[in-house]
């Protein structure tokens, strides 16, 4: 099968651009050096770029130059097909494909978006270039403003006439599925459909609608009417589920609003606009997702004063040009779509493909060969891959901050896991509003008024009772929210916990060495950072936790960052690193080392596993195999490790920020071991997406904790 995959709509607005992103995640799961490619793309706006390419390459990071992701707009093929040299309109096609072919192990190639004036035209000239190029085609079928029966006849007749052109279908994906289709309606459409002429059986999805997706946010009318944001720049990504003309006054036209409601009144109408920011703060009245301004006229300065004034305007105001009936016309044809940089809704898009698609059965299909690299992004998607195949409760104790909430939008949109937010609902639901994120999908549990609070103290108070603990200083402990989360995890009304991002990593991981302690077989809790290189995953450890291990402490953390590192799908080979190589060196910090290698070697042999181990070894014979060959030849470990043990806390700290400044590398972590349940420590200076990598590395850790 050819190294390519040809993504191919029927019509207009049939979300392909999401399929596209998740086709691409899948892919980047198993091939580094992959290319976008769009035969045709949209005649472009002011001679901007194509927005689907643009997604794609500033998602991925695909280092592919933009001109050779295309070969023709629309309007030149149309241009070369009407004076009949569609022959050499194809030729040319070919040529670019080949070009990057030749230089990439995937080309993920994107049909026409159906904008044009003739749907028929752009069917058939994305099947003949699917032909021509040789290429399997995953078609995606709109089931937008269609019914469940409508959506069959319709998805039948597209395969018929693919086939009857010769292309080769691996799949059909029915997006944006209409309400109403239930498991029995998805099984007889399997049925009804079929491929007589496909090489192999066709794999059938279906993915519901998104609202998400589907609607506008304020951003995208704002864009769309090429408006003015005078107010409330924070809530641009809010959903607008309907359009209200505000002409009435006041009393009656608050009966007309609902959630998610656009405000579209002239500019001059304070009292409208008052009354609409005064409903977003009222609990009695539904939100509005915000306001347009019409007739390019705005608030008189008085009133300027007063929403400048309030603190946190509630909602988007937009002030626009046009006149109120022009607005409405030109919001008829506004649409939700993907822009390049919108974490939600590319979130919610990946999500909904993992979910609804068999990845690894498509995957099997679609993916010709494995590379042998493994690069930061793909290590990435397979820890929410593997998250997500198997949720996880992650509880996390900073509820309220702003970092937590939009990576628990996030990892709520890409069911990496379920999670639960501690603090105080109502503040964490208007802090996520104010946002524009969506949190419905979390638990949200306040410590001190929670139903699990008696029993949490007395259970602290039980199994610190040798400490002498009282219960006025265990309800103190239990009011606090690592405390408290850190006990739903000991109770397993938890199976994880990640905090840090406010807090430092004694106040994060004490309550873990208090009561959760460490598993069988482990004396020590230590730790690992993920080492993500340009074209490999690195096992770090000890990092973050032990100062200076004696050589018994240092042969556990050897053996469970190995385990560690089996986990998350490396490959253990263990390095236990020196300032000497073999018995290239003496003193007393070797000595160490040489007395921790054979007791990491008995304890995995006294455990059964099989991990090759090597020591002392200094860093460059561990990673280099051409020092390796001249300083310990013949090793099944030198100049292969992927698991490097340092001596003491001070060595491996700096060792771990040198390479991640110097390789530019990733460091996720740092990843905790030893503990009977997964507890994990944020950097107070992580990232969105660093939460995000935590907490789904505490999902795999509390599945692998669950199977033994």
């Amino acid at each position: 099968m050819a190294k390519t995959l040809y993504v191919t709509a029927t019509e207009e607005l049939s979300g392909k651009s999401a399929v596209v992103l998740g086709v691409m995640q899948m892919i980047l799961r198993e091939l580094n050096n992959v290319a976008l490619f769009r035969p045709i793309i949209n005649d472009p706006a002011d001679g901007g770029r194509d927005h689907d390419i643009d997604l794609v390459l500033s998602h991925f990071r695909l280092e592919v130059p933009y001109e050779e992701t295309y070969a023709y707009t629309l309007t030149e093929a149309r241009e070369l097909i009407n004076s009949g040299q569609q022959a050499y309109l194809h030729e040319n096609i070919l040529n670019r494909y080949k070009q990057l072919e030749a230089k990439y192990d995937f080309v993920l190639c994107e049909g026409t978006d159906f904008k044009g004036k003739d749907a028929a035209f752009e069917f058939n000239i994305n099947a003949d270039i699917a032909a021509n190029l040789g290429a399997p085609v995953l078609v995606v079928s709109s089931g937008r403003e269609k019914t469940p029966e409508e959506v069959v006849s319709f998805t039948q007749l597209t395969i018929d006439t693919l086939e009857e052109k010769g292309v080769d279908l691996v799949a059909c994906v029915v997006n944006r599925a209409p309400a109403g289709f239930t498991e029995d309606m998805i099984r007889l459409i399997q049925d009804k459909i079929r491929c007589k002429g496909c090489s192999q059986p066709l794999h059938f999805y279906t993915i519901p609608e998104s609202d998400t997706l589907g609607k506008p946010t304020v951003g995208d009318v704002k864009r769309w009417l090429d408006g003015q944001v005078l107010y409330g720049h924070g809530g641009m990504s809010s959903l607008v589920d309907n359009y209200v003309v505000a002409a009435m006054q006041i009393g009656n036209f608050l009966k007309y609003i609902k959630a998610g409601s656009l405000i579209i009144t002239p500019g001059d109408r304070s009292d409208i606009i008052l009354a609409s920011l005064s409903s977003r703060l009222s609990s009695l009245y539904p939100d509005i997702s915000g306001i347009v301004l019409t007739g390019g006229l705005q608030p008189d300065e008085s009133v300027h004063r007063l929403i400048e004034g309030w603190t946190g305007v509630p909602v988007p105001v937009i002030s626009v040009e046009g006149h109120t009936y022009q607005t409405i016309q030109q919001l008829n044809k506004v649409y939700g779509r993907i822009e390049v940089g919108d974490g939600q809704r590319i979130a919610t898009a990946l999500g909904g493909f993992a979910r609804y698609v068999n990845v690894p059965e498509l995957r099997q299909r679609v993916v010709t060969r494995r590379s042998l690299r493994v690069t930061p992004k793909m290590f990435e998607y397979s820890l929410v891959e593997k998250a997500a195949r198997n949720r996880q409760r992650i509880v996390l104790p900073e509820g309220s901050g702003e970092r937590i909430l939009r990576a628990a939008d996030i990892l709520l949109r890409r069911g990496v896991a379920d999670l639960i937010l501690l603090g105080r609902e109502e503040e964490i639901r208007s802090r996520a509003a104010s946002f524009g994120l969506n949190i419905k999908g979390a638990e949200i549990i306040n410590p001190g008024l929670s139903a699990y609070y008696e029993d949490f103290v007395t259970t602290y108070v039980e199994l610190r009772k040798h400490k002498g603990i009282l219960v006025d200083i265990a309800r103190d402990r239990m009011s606090d929210p690592t405390y408290f989360a850190t006990m739903m995890v000991y109770k397993g009304l938890a199976d994880g916990m990640v905090s840090g991002s406010v807090t430092t990593t004694a106040q994060t991981i004490r309550p873990a060495f208090e009561f959760i302690k460490t598993r069988p077989g482990a004396s020590i809790v230590s730790s690992v950072f993920l080492m993500c290189l340009k074209d490999s995953v690195l096992v770090f450890g000890d990092c973050a936790v032990n100062t200076n291990p004696d050589a018994r402490g240092l042969a556990e953390i050897a053996v469970s960052s190995a385990e560690t590192a089996r986990i998350f799908g490396i490959e253990p080979r263990v390095a236990m690193l020196s300032y000497s190589t073999g018995t290239s060196g003496k003193g007393e910090d070797v000595d160490k080392v040489v007395e921790a290698t054979a007791m990491a070697r008995q304890l995995i042999a006294e455990r059964g596993l099989n991990v090759p181990i090597a020591g002392p070894l200094q860093y460059d014979a561990a990673i280099d195999p051409e020092v390796a060959a001249t300083k310990m030849p013949g090793s099944e470990v030198a100049g292969r490790a992927t698991v490097f043990i340092f001596p003491d806390l001070n060595t491996g700290n700096n060792t771990y920020k040198a390479v991640q400044r110097a390789a530019n590398a990733v460091a996720i972590g740092p990843v905790l071991q030893g503990l009977k349940k997964p507890v994990n420590d944020l950097s107070r200076g992580c990232t969105v997406p660093d939460i995000v990598n935590t907490v789904a590395i505490t999902a795999i850790q509390a599945q692998a904790e669950k199977s033994g």
